[in-house]
Protein backbone atom coordinates (compact mmCIF):
# COMPACT_ATOMS: atom_id res chain seq x y z
CA UNK A 1 0.00 0.00 0.00
CA UNK A 2 1.16 3.52 -0.76
CA UNK A 3 1.14 6.21 1.87
CA UNK A 4 -1.41 8.86 1.04
CA UNK A 5 -0.93 12.62 1.17
CA UNK A 6 -3.93 13.03 3.48
CA UNK A 7 -3.70 14.32 7.04
CA UNK A 8 -2.12 11.76 9.38
CA UNK A 9 -4.22 9.32 11.36
CA UNK A 10 -2.16 9.84 14.49
CA UNK A 11 0.38 12.39 15.67
CA UNK A 12 2.37 12.40 18.89
CA UNK A 13 4.41 15.52 19.65
CA UNK A 14 6.99 16.12 22.39
CA UNK A 15 5.67 13.17 24.35
CA UNK A 16 7.00 12.60 27.84
CA UNK A 17 5.95 9.89 30.25
CA UNK A 18 7.25 9.75 33.79
CA UNK A 19 6.21 8.14 37.05
CA UNK A 20 6.66 9.74 40.43
CA UNK A 21 8.82 7.88 42.92
CA UNK A 22 8.60 8.66 46.61
CA UNK A 23 11.64 10.39 48.09
CA UNK A 24 13.53 10.38 44.80
CA UNK A 25 13.49 11.80 41.30
CA UNK A 26 10.78 10.81 38.84
CA UNK A 27 11.31 7.75 36.66
CA UNK A 28 11.23 8.99 33.05
CA UNK A 29 10.12 6.28 30.61
CA UNK A 30 9.71 8.41 27.45
CA UNK A 31 11.31 11.76 26.67
CA UNK A 32 10.56 14.13 23.77
CA UNK A 33 9.09 11.45 21.45
CA UNK A 34 7.48 12.39 18.12
CA UNK A 35 5.44 10.02 15.97
CA UNK A 36 3.37 10.54 12.83
CA UNK A 37 1.28 7.74 11.37
CA UNK A 38 -0.42 7.96 7.95
CA UNK A 39 -2.98 5.76 6.27
CA UNK A 40 -1.56 2.96 4.16
CA UNK A 41 1.62 2.28 6.11
CA UNK A 42 3.02 -0.17 8.62
CA UNK A 43 5.29 1.47 11.18
CA UNK A 44 7.46 -0.47 13.61
CA UNK A 45 8.70 0.60 17.03
CA UNK A 46 11.97 -1.26 17.49
CA UNK A 47 14.09 -1.25 20.61
CA UNK A 48 15.20 -2.96 23.73
CA UNK A 49 12.98 -4.02 26.61
CA UNK A 50 12.37 -1.02 28.84
CA UNK A 51 12.77 1.56 26.07
CA UNK A 52 9.13 2.66 26.36
CA UNK A 53 7.75 1.12 23.15
CA UNK A 54 4.71 -0.49 24.77
CA UNK A 55 4.12 2.66 26.81
CA UNK A 56 4.00 4.68 23.58
CA UNK A 57 1.56 2.14 22.13
CA UNK A 58 -0.79 2.67 25.09
CA UNK A 59 -0.47 6.44 24.65
CA UNK A 60 -1.31 6.07 20.94
CA UNK A 61 -4.42 4.08 21.83
CA UNK A 62 -5.61 6.75 24.25
CA UNK A 63 -5.46 4.33 27.19
CA UNK A 64 -2.63 6.31 28.82
CA UNK A 65 -2.39 10.09 29.02
CA UNK A 66 1.22 11.28 28.65
CA UNK A 67 2.79 13.38 31.37
CA UNK A 68 3.54 16.03 28.76
CA UNK A 69 3.10 16.50 25.03
CA UNK A 70 0.24 16.39 22.54
CA UNK A 71 -1.55 13.44 20.96
CA UNK A 72 -4.04 13.93 18.12
CA UNK A 73 -6.27 11.38 16.39
CA UNK A 74 -7.45 12.43 12.93
CA UNK A 75 -6.49 16.01 13.75
CA UNK A 76 -8.36 16.22 17.07
CA UNK A 77 -6.84 16.06 20.57
CA UNK A 78 -7.00 12.57 22.02
CA UNK A 79 -8.47 12.67 25.52
CA UNK A 80 -9.51 9.05 26.00
CA UNK A 81 -9.62 5.69 24.19
CA UNK A 82 -9.33 6.43 20.46
CA UNK A 83 -12.32 5.42 18.32
CA UNK A 84 -11.35 3.10 15.50
CA UNK A 85 -8.33 1.54 17.23
CA UNK A 86 -7.87 -2.15 18.08
CA UNK A 87 -4.95 -3.99 19.65
CA UNK A 88 -3.32 -7.42 19.41
CA UNK A 89 -1.22 -8.46 22.41
CA UNK A 90 1.79 -10.70 22.94
CA UNK A 91 -0.29 -12.94 25.19
CA UNK A 92 -3.33 -14.31 23.43
CA UNK A 93 -5.70 -12.81 26.04
CA UNK A 94 -8.58 -15.13 25.15
CA UNK A 95 -11.37 -16.11 27.53
CA UNK A 96 -10.98 -19.89 27.94
CA UNK A 97 -14.69 -20.44 28.65
CA UNK A 98 -15.75 -18.82 25.35
CA UNK A 99 -15.59 -20.40 21.89
CA UNK A 100 -13.57 -18.94 19.04
CA UNK A 101 -16.66 -17.19 17.68
CA UNK A 102 -17.66 -15.85 21.10
CA UNK A 103 -14.15 -14.49 21.70
CA UNK A 104 -14.13 -12.79 18.32
CA UNK A 105 -17.57 -11.25 18.87
CA UNK A 106 -16.66 -9.59 22.18
CA UNK A 107 -15.75 -6.21 20.66
CA UNK A 108 -18.89 -6.13 18.55
CA UNK A 109 -21.03 -7.03 21.54
CA UNK A 110 -19.46 -4.16 23.50
CA UNK A 111 -20.41 -1.84 20.64
CA UNK A 112 -24.02 -2.99 20.79
CA UNK A 113 -23.99 -4.67 17.37
CA UNK A 114 -27.01 -6.95 16.88
CA UNK A 115 -26.57 -10.71 17.00
CA UNK A 116 -27.17 -11.39 13.28
CA UNK A 117 -24.56 -8.84 12.23
CA UNK A 118 -22.14 -10.03 14.93
CA UNK A 119 -22.34 -13.59 13.62
CA UNK A 120 -21.87 -12.50 10.02
CA UNK A 121 -18.87 -10.27 10.72
CA UNK A 122 -17.20 -12.72 13.12
CA UNK A 123 -17.54 -15.55 10.60
CA UNK A 124 -15.96 -13.35 7.92
CA UNK A 125 -13.06 -12.40 10.22
CA UNK A 126 -12.48 -16.01 11.28
CA UNK A 127 -12.41 -17.13 7.64
CA UNK A 128 -10.11 -14.24 6.72
CA UNK A 129 -7.39 -15.22 9.16
CA UNK A 130 -7.56 -18.90 8.23
CA UNK A 131 -9.60 -20.47 11.03
CA UNK A 132 -12.73 -21.39 9.11
CA UNK A 133 -14.40 -24.40 10.72
CA UNK A 134 -13.06 -23.65 14.20
CA UNK A 135 -15.90 -21.29 15.20
CA UNK A 136 -17.11 -23.58 17.97
CA UNK A 137 -13.69 -24.64 19.30
CA UNK A 138 -12.38 -23.51 22.69
CA UNK A 139 -8.91 -21.94 23.18
CA UNK A 140 -7.55 -25.05 24.93
CA UNK A 141 -8.20 -27.01 21.70
CA UNK A 142 -6.04 -24.64 19.61
CA UNK A 143 -2.30 -24.31 19.07
CA UNK A 144 -0.50 -21.11 20.01
CA UNK A 145 -0.53 -19.88 16.45
CA UNK A 146 -4.24 -20.56 16.10
CA UNK A 147 -4.98 -18.72 19.35
CA UNK A 148 -3.06 -15.69 18.13
CA UNK A 149 -5.10 -15.80 14.92
CA UNK A 150 -8.21 -15.62 17.10
CA UNK A 151 -6.76 -12.55 18.78
CA UNK A 152 -6.12 -11.03 15.37
CA UNK A 153 -9.67 -11.82 14.19
CA UNK A 154 -11.08 -10.24 17.36
CA UNK A 155 -9.17 -7.03 16.55
CA UNK A 156 -10.12 -7.00 12.87
CA UNK A 157 -13.82 -7.75 13.31
CA UNK A 158 -14.51 -4.21 14.56
CA UNK A 159 -13.00 -2.82 11.33
CA UNK A 160 -10.54 -0.48 13.04
CA UNK A 161 -8.73 2.32 11.22
CA UNK A 162 -5.57 1.56 13.19
CA UNK A 163 -4.32 -1.84 14.35
CA UNK A 164 -1.87 -1.74 17.25
CA UNK A 165 0.30 -4.84 17.71
CA UNK A 166 2.41 -5.35 20.83
CA UNK A 167 5.02 -8.02 20.02
CA UNK A 168 2.28 -10.21 18.54
CA UNK A 169 4.57 -13.03 17.38
CA UNK A 170 7.10 -13.24 20.22
CA UNK A 171 5.23 -15.95 22.14
CA UNK A 172 5.13 -18.24 19.09
CA UNK A 173 7.67 -20.73 17.80
CA UNK A 174 9.83 -19.59 14.88
CA UNK A 175 7.92 -21.42 12.12
CA UNK A 176 4.46 -20.44 13.37
CA UNK A 177 5.52 -16.80 13.77
CA UNK A 178 6.92 -16.72 10.25
CA UNK A 179 3.73 -18.22 8.78
CA UNK A 180 1.52 -15.71 10.60
CA UNK A 181 3.71 -12.75 9.55
CA UNK A 182 3.59 -13.84 5.92
CA UNK A 183 -0.17 -14.38 5.98
CA UNK A 184 -0.73 -10.97 7.56
CA UNK A 185 1.43 -9.16 5.00
CA UNK A 186 -0.25 -11.03 2.12
CA UNK A 187 -3.68 -9.93 3.37
CA UNK A 188 -2.41 -6.36 3.81
CA UNK A 189 -0.95 -6.16 0.31
CA UNK A 190 -4.10 -7.67 -1.21
CA UNK A 191 -6.21 -5.03 0.53
CA UNK A 192 -8.25 -7.64 2.39
CA UNK A 193 -7.64 -6.28 5.89
CA UNK A 194 -10.37 -3.87 7.05
CA UNK A 195 -7.78 -1.45 8.47
CA UNK A 196 -5.95 1.65 7.26
CA UNK A 197 -2.64 1.42 9.16
CA UNK A 198 -0.61 -0.77 11.50
CA UNK A 199 1.63 0.36 14.37
CA UNK A 200 3.59 -2.50 15.86
CA UNK A 201 6.06 -2.96 18.71
CA UNK A 202 8.85 -5.47 18.18
CA UNK A 203 12.36 -6.25 19.34
CA UNK A 204 12.98 -8.54 16.37
CA UNK A 205 15.06 -6.63 13.81
CA UNK A 206 14.37 -9.00 10.91
CA UNK A 207 10.65 -8.86 11.65
CA UNK A 208 10.71 -5.06 11.49
CA UNK A 209 12.55 -5.01 8.16
CA UNK A 210 10.34 -7.78 6.77
CA UNK A 211 7.03 -6.12 7.59
CA UNK A 212 7.38 -2.36 8.04
CA UNK A 213 7.49 0.66 5.75
CA UNK A 214 9.14 2.77 8.43
CA UNK A 215 11.05 1.81 11.58
CA UNK A 216 11.56 4.00 14.64
CA UNK A 217 14.60 2.75 16.58
CA UNK A 218 14.38 3.59 20.28
CA UNK A 219 17.21 4.21 22.70
CA UNK A 220 16.71 3.55 26.40
CA UNK A 221 16.75 5.29 29.78
CA UNK A 222 14.72 7.26 28.94
CA UNK A 223 13.09 6.04 25.74
CA UNK A 224 13.75 8.30 22.76
CA UNK A 225 13.53 7.89 18.98
CA UNK A 226 17.21 7.52 18.13
CA UNK A 227 16.70 6.90 14.40
CA UNK A 228 13.87 6.80 11.88
CA UNK A 229 14.46 4.53 8.91
CA UNK A 230 12.49 4.01 5.70
CA UNK A 231 12.44 0.44 4.43
CA UNK A 232 12.89 0.67 0.64
CA UNK A 233 11.98 -2.92 -0.32
CA UNK A 234 8.76 -3.92 -2.06
CA UNK A 235 6.63 -6.79 -0.76
CA UNK A 236 7.09 -9.71 -0.76
CA UNK A 237 10.55 -9.23 0.75
CA UNK A 238 13.42 -11.66 0.48
CA UNK A 239 15.27 -11.91 3.78
CA UNK A 240 18.27 -13.43 1.98
CA UNK A 241 18.65 -10.49 -0.42
CA UNK A 242 22.03 -8.77 0.23
CA UNK A 243 20.36 -5.37 0.58
CA UNK A 244 17.91 -6.79 3.15
CA UNK A 245 20.77 -8.39 5.09
CA UNK A 246 22.72 -5.14 4.98
CA UNK A 247 19.81 -3.19 6.46
CA UNK A 248 19.46 -5.71 9.28
CA UNK A 249 23.20 -5.42 9.91
CA UNK A 250 23.00 -1.61 9.86
CA UNK A 251 20.25 -1.63 12.48
CA UNK A 252 22.28 -3.92 14.72
CA UNK A 253 25.07 -1.37 14.34
CA UNK A 254 22.73 1.48 15.33
CA UNK A 255 21.52 -0.42 18.39
CA UNK A 256 25.07 -1.15 19.58
CA UNK A 257 26.44 2.31 18.78
CA UNK A 258 26.42 3.68 22.28
CA UNK A 259 29.03 5.02 24.64
CA UNK A 260 30.32 2.23 26.79
CA UNK A 261 30.63 2.88 30.52
CA UNK A 262 34.11 3.95 31.51
CA UNK A 263 35.93 1.19 33.32
CA UNK A 264 38.22 2.25 36.17
CA UNK A 265 41.86 1.36 35.73
CA UNK A 266 42.19 0.54 39.42
CA UNK A 267 39.83 -1.59 41.51
CA UNK A 268 36.50 0.15 41.87
CA UNK A 269 35.65 1.71 45.19
CA UNK A 270 33.19 4.07 46.84
CA UNK A 271 29.99 4.89 44.99
CA UNK A 272 31.38 5.70 41.53
CA UNK A 273 29.17 3.73 39.15
CA UNK A 274 27.51 2.05 42.14
CA UNK A 275 24.01 2.42 40.66
CA UNK A 276 24.66 1.10 37.16
CA UNK A 277 21.69 -1.11 36.15
CA UNK A 278 22.83 -4.63 35.33
CA UNK A 279 21.26 -7.06 32.90
CA UNK A 280 20.11 -10.35 34.49
CA UNK A 281 22.66 -12.40 32.57
CA UNK A 282 23.86 -15.65 34.15
CA UNK A 283 27.48 -16.76 34.33
CA UNK A 284 26.75 -19.99 32.44
CA UNK A 285 25.26 -18.01 29.57
CA UNK A 286 28.29 -15.69 29.48
CA UNK A 287 30.68 -18.62 29.56
CA UNK A 288 28.79 -20.39 26.76
CA UNK A 289 28.86 -17.33 24.51
CA UNK A 290 32.57 -16.74 25.13
CA UNK A 291 33.28 -20.38 24.26
CA UNK A 292 31.21 -20.04 21.09
CA UNK A 293 33.05 -16.88 20.06
CA UNK A 294 36.46 -18.32 20.91
CA UNK A 295 36.04 -21.39 18.71
CA UNK A 296 35.60 -21.71 14.91
CA UNK A 297 33.97 -20.41 12.83
CA UNK A 298 34.13 -17.14 14.77
CA UNK A 299 37.68 -17.26 16.16
CA UNK A 300 37.01 -14.35 18.48
CA UNK A 301 34.84 -12.13 16.28
CA UNK A 302 31.20 -12.54 15.19
CA UNK A 303 28.72 -10.52 13.15
CA UNK A 304 25.72 -10.03 15.46
CA UNK A 305 22.97 -10.84 12.90
CA UNK A 306 24.78 -14.05 11.90
CA UNK A 307 25.41 -14.95 15.54
CA UNK A 308 21.77 -14.28 16.46
CA UNK A 309 20.59 -16.50 13.60
CA UNK A 310 22.97 -19.30 14.57
CA UNK A 311 21.94 -19.20 18.23
CA UNK A 312 18.26 -18.51 17.41
CA UNK A 313 18.41 -15.38 19.56
CA UNK A 314 16.57 -12.14 19.00
CA UNK A 315 18.28 -8.78 19.39
CA UNK A 316 16.61 -8.24 22.76
CA UNK A 317 18.29 -11.42 24.03
CA UNK A 318 21.70 -11.11 22.38
CA UNK A 319 22.43 -7.41 22.93
CA UNK A 320 22.13 -7.48 26.75
CA UNK A 321 24.43 -10.49 26.78
CA UNK A 322 26.96 -8.74 24.54
CA UNK A 323 26.76 -5.55 26.58
CA UNK A 324 27.34 -7.47 29.80
CA UNK A 325 30.46 -9.06 28.34
CA UNK A 326 31.52 -5.55 27.35
CA UNK A 327 30.85 -4.16 30.83
CA UNK A 328 33.01 -6.88 32.38
CA UNK A 329 35.82 -6.45 29.88
CA UNK A 330 35.36 -9.84 28.21
CA UNK A 331 34.29 -8.49 24.80
CA UNK A 332 33.74 -5.33 22.76
CA UNK A 333 30.60 -4.38 20.82
CA UNK A 334 31.67 -2.56 17.69
CA UNK A 335 29.33 -1.56 14.83
CA UNK A 336 27.30 -4.74 14.87
CA UNK A 337 30.18 -7.09 15.72
CA UNK A 338 30.99 -8.81 19.02
CA UNK A 339 34.75 -9.19 19.57
CA UNK A 340 36.41 -11.13 22.39
CA UNK A 341 39.09 -9.27 24.33
CA UNK A 342 42.28 -10.98 25.43
CA UNK A 343 40.67 -11.49 28.85
CA UNK A 344 37.66 -13.09 27.17
CA UNK A 345 39.92 -15.44 25.24
CA UNK A 346 41.79 -16.33 28.43
CA UNK A 347 38.49 -17.08 30.19
CA UNK A 348 37.23 -19.29 27.33
CA UNK A 349 40.45 -21.29 27.38
CA UNK A 350 40.63 -21.72 31.17
CA UNK A 351 39.45 -24.52 33.46
CA UNK A 352 36.65 -24.05 35.99
CA UNK A 353 38.72 -22.76 38.91
CA UNK A 354 40.77 -20.41 36.75
CA UNK A 355 37.56 -19.05 35.22
CA UNK A 356 36.28 -18.15 38.70
CA UNK A 357 39.49 -16.25 39.44
CA UNK A 358 39.34 -14.34 36.15
CA UNK A 359 35.67 -13.54 36.69
CA UNK A 360 36.40 -12.28 40.22
CA UNK A 361 39.15 -10.01 38.87
CA UNK A 362 36.77 -8.52 36.29
CA UNK A 363 34.02 -7.98 38.85
CA UNK A 364 36.48 -6.22 41.17
CA UNK A 365 37.61 -3.97 38.34
CA UNK A 366 34.25 -3.18 36.75
CA UNK A 367 31.34 -3.65 39.20
CA UNK A 368 31.53 -1.12 42.06
CA UNK A 369 28.40 -2.48 43.74
CA UNK A 370 30.04 -5.84 44.38
CA UNK A 371 33.15 -4.11 45.72
CA UNK A 372 31.00 -1.96 48.01
CA UNK A 373 29.18 -5.00 49.40
CA UNK A 374 32.46 -6.79 50.09
CA UNK A 375 33.94 -3.71 51.78
CA UNK A 376 30.97 -3.49 54.16
CA UNK A 377 31.29 -7.20 54.98
CA UNK A 378 35.02 -6.86 55.61
CA UNK A 379 34.56 -3.88 57.92
CA UNK A 380 31.80 -5.32 60.11
CA UNK A 381 32.79 -7.51 63.08
CA UNK A 382 30.13 -10.11 62.28
CA UNK A 383 30.78 -9.90 58.51
CA UNK A 384 27.06 -9.72 57.78
CA UNK A 385 24.98 -7.10 55.91
CA UNK A 386 21.31 -6.88 54.93
CA UNK A 387 20.50 -6.76 51.22
CA UNK A 388 17.79 -4.20 51.96
CA UNK A 389 20.27 -1.37 52.55
CA UNK A 390 21.82 -1.88 49.10
CA UNK A 391 18.44 -2.25 47.42
CA UNK A 392 17.23 0.98 49.05
CA UNK A 393 20.30 2.81 47.82
CA UNK A 394 19.81 1.50 44.29
CA UNK A 395 16.19 2.65 44.34
CA UNK A 396 17.41 6.21 44.81
CA UNK A 397 18.74 5.99 41.24
CA UNK A 398 16.46 3.57 39.40
CA UNK A 399 13.03 1.94 39.50
CA UNK A 400 12.33 -0.69 42.18
CA UNK A 401 12.15 -3.34 39.43
CA UNK A 402 15.59 -2.45 38.05
CA UNK A 403 17.01 -2.22 41.58
CA UNK A 404 15.75 -5.69 42.46
CA UNK A 405 16.98 -7.10 39.14
CA UNK A 406 20.42 -5.50 39.55
CA UNK A 407 20.76 -6.82 43.10
CA UNK A 408 19.75 -10.34 42.06
CA UNK A 409 22.36 -10.22 39.29
CA UNK A 410 25.07 -9.04 41.69
CA UNK A 411 24.18 -11.82 44.13
CA UNK A 412 24.52 -14.47 41.40
CA UNK A 413 27.80 -13.04 40.07
CA UNK A 414 29.28 -12.55 43.56
CA UNK A 415 28.45 -16.09 44.58
CA UNK A 416 30.04 -17.52 41.44
CA UNK A 417 33.21 -15.50 42.04
CA UNK A 418 33.11 -16.46 45.77
CA UNK A 419 33.06 -12.81 46.86
CA UNK A 420 30.44 -13.57 49.50
CA UNK A 421 27.66 -15.89 50.61
CA UNK A 422 23.99 -14.98 50.49
CA UNK A 423 21.19 -16.22 52.74
CA UNK A 424 17.98 -16.11 50.68
CA UNK A 425 15.68 -16.52 53.66
CA UNK A 426 17.31 -13.79 55.75
CA UNK A 427 18.13 -11.66 52.67
CA UNK A 428 21.60 -11.20 54.07
CA UNK A 429 25.13 -11.13 52.69
CA UNK A 430 27.91 -12.85 54.60
CA UNK A 431 31.45 -14.19 54.33
CA UNK A 432 32.51 -17.80 54.40
CA UNK A 433 34.51 -18.90 57.42
CA UNK A 434 37.72 -19.02 55.38
CA UNK A 435 37.18 -15.44 54.24
CA UNK A 436 36.44 -14.31 57.80
CA UNK A 437 39.75 -15.72 58.97
CA UNK A 438 41.57 -13.67 56.31
CA UNK A 439 39.97 -10.39 57.47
Amino acid sequence: MDQTAEAPLLTVRNCRQSYHKDASTDLVVLEDVDLTLHEGEIVGLLGRSGSGKSTLLRIASGLLKPTAGEVTWRGLPLTGPAPGVAMVFQSFALFPWLTVQENVELGLEAQGVKRAEREERSEAAIDLIGLGGYDGAYPKELSGGMRQRVGLARALVVHPDLLLMDEPFSALDVLTAETLRTDLIDLWMEGKLPIKSILMVTHNIEEAVLMCDRILVFSSNPGRVAHELKVPFAHPRNRFDPAFRQMVDDIYGIMTRRKAPEAPSAPAAGRTGFATPLHPVGTNLMAGLMETLYNPPYDGRADLPALAAALQYEADELLPLGETLGLLGFAVLEEGDLILTETGRRFADADTEERKKIFAEQLHAHVPLIVAIRQVLDQRPNHRASAVRFRDELEDHMSPEYAAETLRTVIAWGRYAEFFEYDEEAQQFGLEEEDEEKV
